[in-house]
């Protein structure tokens, strides 16, 4: 790959000769295991103008957590919203796009990654960093995803993850950080990504695909028994974005917010699934998406209603293209950008509502109206005025 001349691999690479100890650094920091240990490793290495960016996708860790964690390491945290711009930048065109990978989960990370490398080019510009450092290891998609929108974002430093030629125990870390006073993190059982679209789960407990029971609380969306018999949910598309449930409108983030929590209170929306890594070798991943559950059926739904049968071939044949440029890493790449005008231009068409009774385990359409609709109402009275137009058609042959 064209940016591996400026790629950092291995906590080696992170000495005060390769980089100025007094220069800026910037992390990508979600205030976990990894991303914690990495501060500690920097504080050590000597490096004192640390800069620990978070950037808030409706995630599950809480800013006093992380500024706690920041405060106690040395760098100065950064947090910034960034949920508006995951919304309406990446999931939205993901909804249009049926990001759907394999036909078994669909896609988060792949999704968010490129907006935090996004995020965190613009504060290390402002900052006259050196580099953008993650903690992405071998076994996580996150590191070519990452390393591939930095590179094609164009960042002038060095950038990557000192994890993936020099990976650390899980105890060591746990227990190094324990002695810099921070001592809660032999409490995480799993590693966990979460954003307002998906909550994640891999690795640890659920490393083996073969025998990967997800403890019932870990689930927070679709708790099983938190619905009440049964709920009606009509959500409505505009040119191809859904703007409203049940006749109010609401912006894409609060819009998925409802949904997460109304039809996963039915506990619709878990998936798990195996994904390749980069040399082919597969992983586990579970998930909760109860909003991508329901909006990706709706979305197909209003296709169908609305789209001529050919162009959904092409689009469905397409579809995993998207999936396949944007998981690659190349979410700012040439092809991607090109599917994507592909599929905005089908997205014009798509308006209108699809109505679901949900119950628990199980949902089913009520009513599909679509404001430019290509399907008959009245079967028999097509039949009828068909044979007639043709008819008159071969009497004036």
């Amino acid at each position: 790959m064209r940016y591996q001349g400026k790629v950092i691999r291995s906590f080696r690479q992170l000495g005060t000769d390769v980089l100025p100890p007094d220069s800026p650094v910037v992390t990508l920091f979600s205030g976990g295991l990894d991303s914690s240990y990495l501060l500690l490793r920097l504080r050590n290495a000597g490096f004192g103008n640390v800069h620990a960016v978070s950037v808030d996708l409706g995630d599950d860790e809480s800013s006093a957590d992380k500024q706690q964690i920041a405060d106690a390491l040395g760098a100065t945290l950064h947090v910034i919203d960034g949920r508006t711009a995951f919304a309406e930048e990446f999931v939205r065109p993901a909804i249009s796009a049926q990001a759907v990978y394999l036909g078994t989960h669909p896609v988060s990370s792949t999704l968010s990654r490129p907006l935090i490398a996004r995020f965190a080019i613009d504060l290390a510009r402002g900052l006259g960093a050196g580099a953008v450092l993650h903690t992405a290891n071998r076994s996580q998609n996150t590191l070519r995803r990452l390393n591939g929108a930095l590179s094609l974002l164009g960042f002038e430093g060095r950038y990557g993850s000192p994890y993936d030629l020099e990976p650390v125990d899980r105890d060591q870390k746990i227990q190094e950080l324990k002695e810099a006073g921070l001592d809660g993190m032999s409490q995480r059982i799993v590693s966990g990504d979460s954003n307002l679209w998906c909550r994640e789960f891999e690795s640890g407990i659920l490393d083996d695909p073969e025998d990967h029971a997800v403890p019932e609380q870990m689930y927070r969306w679709s708790s099983k028994g938190s619905a009440d018999g049964t709920d009606v949910v009509e959500v409505r598309f505009l040119e191809g974005v859904p703007v409203a449930v049940d006749g109010v409108d609401m912006p894409l983030v609060d819009l998925i917010r409802e949904l997460n929590w109304r039809v996963g209170a039915f506990g619709l929306g878990r998936y798990s699934g195996l994904e390749h890594l980069d040399q082919g070798e597969k992983v586990l991943e579970v998930r909760e998406m109860p909003a991508a559950w329901l909006l990706l059926r709706s979305y197909r739904h209003l296709e169908t209603a609305t789209l001529e049968a050919e162009t959904i071939r092409e689009k469905m044949h397409l579809e995993q293209l998207w999936v396949r440029e944007a998981l690659e890493g190349r979410w700012f790449g040439e092809l991607r950008g090109a599917l994507q005008s592909f599929v905005d231009a089908c997205a014009q068409r798509v308006s209108g509502s699809v109505r679901w009774k949900l119950t628990m385990g199980s949902a089913e359409t009520r009513a599909i109206v679509a404001d430019e609709p290509r399907y008959l109402r009245d079967r028999e009275a097509w039949e009828k005025e068909s044979v007639l137009l043709e008819h008159a058609a071969h009497a004036f042959a």
